[in-house]
């Protein structure tokens, strides 16, 4: 993904085919083309990578509220108590992979570990679409023969150091003592110790507030007609209301958001007095906005110009002591 070749553009990211070329993130588009010319260039679209991963992440609260999102596409889970009292941790991975290729079409691959550190490790082992489980007796044998720029927290220059020092694999690493790591480290050089026996102690990290929860919508074709527009934003306010139901979650400030045909992308909000939750209010809300910036032809209704995709995001969410059940009757 990336601009056009003859563009200053950069490479977003590369598919494991273009990657067997030397295509790589961040290489200038017009470098990539000259290692593979009969390479594919699309654009990003931002809006339905992050629609997909609000639908991925929703997968992952069905069996643990213990998630900790790294990015759109990755995150932590601790299953030791989960939802369906599954006892296996791989059995939770295998399920959660078919679900999300049944609900997205999108393979994926998850790692099995005692620890993050082992199950980031273990999640890379084997893309795409790979399921890898390292068991504790076998952490030693696993983390040994890995490089160790593979290891969180070991950036490029981390790494050279690592490898004037002699430290290759993980078996290097686990070779040094703690005082000469801490001695070439600092206090990462602790850190650096322990993760080449195996030891993390860090938790998933779920203790994040959510701030804010919407939806939106990308259309197939652009639309221009107002009648058409406004029943997609009622079908948006539909996902709004289901997607808060879930999260048990109301907000104050209702932002609607309007890109059009050519990219450019439009927002208008509104705080309210109290917080929202319930279709009709978010459908009132966002079709009064809509209305307020958008100008129409007279006669046609018709947008003047088209719009691609429309979105609505609550947020300030109420307090959860003043509001503690949103939807008693679920």
């Amino acid at each position: 993904m990336g601009g056009p070749p003859n563009s200053r553009s950069v490479v977003a990211a590369a598919s494991y085919e273009a990657r067997k070329f030397g295509i790589r993130s961040a290489m200038p588009c017009s470098k990539a083309a000259q290692l593979a010319p009969q390479a594919i260039f699309v654009f990003p679209r931002f809006e339905v990578y992050k629609e997909v991963s609000d639908r991925i992440r929703e997968i992952f609260l069905e069996y643990t509220d213990r998630v900790e999102m790294l990015s759109l596409d990755e995150g932590y889970l601790d299953v030791t108590f989960n939802k369906r009292n599954i006892p296996f941790a791989v059995t939770i991975a295998k399920e959660i992979r078919a679900e999300i290729f049944k609900r997205t079409e999108l393979t994926a691959s998850a790692g099995v570990g005692n620890s993050k550190f082992i199950a980031k490790l273990a999640s890379e082992k084997n893309k795409p679409n790979g399921l890898t489980i390292v068991l504790p007796d076998d952490v030693i044998a696993f983390i040994d023969p890995l490089p160790v720029n593979s290891f969180h927290g070991v950036g490029k220059v981390t790494a050279q150091k690592m490898k004037e020092l002699g430290i290759h694999i993980g078996k290097d690493l686990r070779a040094k003592n703690i005082d000469e790591l801490v001695q070439h480290f600092g206090k990462m050089g602790i850190y650096y110790y322990k993760i080449s026996r195996g030891e993390d102690e860090r938790e998933v990290n779920s203790c994040r507030e959510r701030k804010s929860l919407g939806a939106e919508n990308t259309f197939d074709q652009d639309k221009i007609d107002r009648e058409d527009l406004l029943q997609q934003l009622r079908e948006v306010a539909i996902e709004v209301e289901r997607r808060l139901k879930k999260r048990n979650f109301a907000g104050k400030t209702l932002t609607l958001k309007i890109k059009f045909q050519d990219f450019s992308l439009r927002t208008r909000s509104r705080t309210l007095s109290e917080p929202i939750f319930a279709v009709d209010e978010i459908y009132s809300v966002a079709a009064e906005l809509f209305e307020e910036f958008f100008e129409f032809k007279n006669e046609k209704q018709v947008s003047v110009k088209a719009i691609r995709l429309l979105g609505i995001n609550l947020s300030h969410p109420n307090s959860r002591d003043e509001e503690p059940m949103l939807f008693p009757n679920l």
